[in-house]
């Protein structure tokens, strides 16, 4: 527990997944805040490593949340990837992305990442 006005509570988590068919390993640290209405605000860092080890990447993120069952919190927000990698994960350079971040009562957790894509010059 980082502090009571408001409550606000740190978390460190680590799992698995796939970044374009990269299996990878994710750990990282977030804090999330409980304002009067309810309403959660938070911001995380981490690191995205490929699970053979050779690449990796750093992420901040920033987001709003919502209580929406008993137990179950929803994150929505951006997170903003960067690495020095040529390889695999390469495209993470500079990359910001639009997310869901979905919690059980279980602890369950589900992700979903939309990449922010340039359409075309705007000048």
């Amino acid at each position: 527990m980082l502090g009571v006005e408001p409550p606000k509570m740190e978390i460190s988590f680590s799992g698995t997944g796939k970044y374009r068919g990269t299996d990878t390993t994710v750990t990282g640290t977030y804090w999330s805040a409980l304002g009067p209405d309810g309403t959660l605000h938070g911001e995380g860092q981490g690191l995205v490593m490929s699970q053979d080890g050779q690449e990796m990447a750093t992420f901040t993120g920033k987001g709003v949340g919502r209580f929406v069952g008993p137990g179950k919190v929803r994150f929505v927000g951006s997170v903003i990837y960067n690495t020095v990698s040529t390889g695999r994960l390469a495209f993470l350079k500079n990359l910001v992305a639009a997310f869901e971040h979905d919690v059980d009562e279980s602890g369950n957790v589900s992700n979903k990442f939309w990449e922010w894509k340039k359409l075309a010059d705007s000048s």
